[in-house]
């Protein structure tokens, strides 16, 4: 037997205990996910195997920060897997999407071909006045890049485009910062970071066991 059931963020499902978002582009899927109708409305699961903002949310976060009127800006966001679910919560505002790499950027474009708001732009994540001219002010970053000086992106980009009072998701990636300490050591001198940057710490939620050595960090500005 199907059942669908709300979470406690707004448009963010369950079916059968396996989390879900509203395919705000119905028929068409993005990385292979299963799609399936409930009363005339086409749901796509949503992995938390390729994508840590499910694996924070299955894990028990307290917060998300991203609702449907948020313009978003992702930074590193890949092939579009989770950019798209975010796209799918984020149905009445914008998510700027951040790549470097030009073959992940390729499929990124495709993805947003066919989502309105979900927006493009291929730049360098550690350079945001190169796309300064394309972003506003913003509600929230979500941050996932494999690139050793993590924090200094993050407050960089907070920096310049986010609201007094707006929200970070940032997804620490304890190896692509220094593979010679032990994670908890990198995740704990990440967040000191953050904490002297002028960020609350507002929860912090392991991704294991679908992402080994990530922290998901939810912060906000003060």
């Amino acid at each position: 037997m199907i059942e669908l059931k709300n979470s406690k963020f707004t448009n963010v499902f369950f079916i059968n205990d396996k989390i879900c978002t509203r395919n705000l582009n119905p028929g068409e899927k993005v990385y292979g996910e299963t799609l399936t109708v409930i009363k005339e409305i086409e749901y796509r699961f949503w992995d938390p195997y390729r994508s840590k903002l499910a694996a924070m949310i299955l894990n028990g976060c307290s917060i998300l920060p991203i609702t449907p009127k948020n313009n978003i800006l992702y930074l590193g966001a890949g092939n579009g897997t989770t950019a798209s679910h975010v796209s799918d919560i984020v149905t009445e505002g914008y998510v700027y999407c951040v790549e470097f790499s030009a073959r992940a950027f390729k499929d990124l474009m495709s993805v947003a071909s066919s989502r309105k708001n979900l927006l493009p732009i291929l730049e360098n994540a550690f350079h945001p006045e190169r796309y300064k001219s394309l972003v506003g002010n913003i509600d929230v970053i979500y941050q996932d890049i494999s690139q050793r000086d993590q924090a200094r992106v993050f407050i960089t980009n907070s920096e310049q485009f986010l609201k007094s009072g707006g929200y970070g998701i940032f997804m620490i990636k304890s190896r692509s910062i220094d593979i010679t300490k032990p994670p908890r050591i990198v995740f704990t001198d990440v967040v000191e970071q953050l904490r002297k940057s002028g960020f609350k710490i507002i929860d912090k939620i392991g991704l294991e066991p679908y992402s080994k050595d990530h922290l998901g960090v939810i912060v906000k500005i003060i």
